[in-house]
């Protein structure tokens, strides 16, 4: 049985992502929640540029409808 989307952000819970917005910034962080609309929770969040953390924002809320892709940051 193929999992859900959600299904997989739940598993991703207490776990670093990367996530990316629209119009290219990209913010890396500790999964502390979500909802259906893919709203989502960060802690110890950083904006990266080029890879290299560049501002570090604790905790943040991201709009879902401005996330482009959320993937597991290693």
């Amino acid at each position: 049985m193929s999992q859900r989307p959600l299904d997989i952000l739940n598993k991703a819970l207490g776990s670093s992502v990367l996530v990316g917005l629209k119009g290219g910034r990209e913010f890396r962080g500790k999964l502390s929640g979500f909802d259906v609309h893919v709203n989502i929770v960060l802690e110890e969040a950083e904006e990266l540029q080029g890879g290299e953390a560049t501002k570090r924002y604790g905790t943040m809320v991201i709009r879902g409808d401005s996330v482009v892709f959320i993937s597991p940051a290693g």
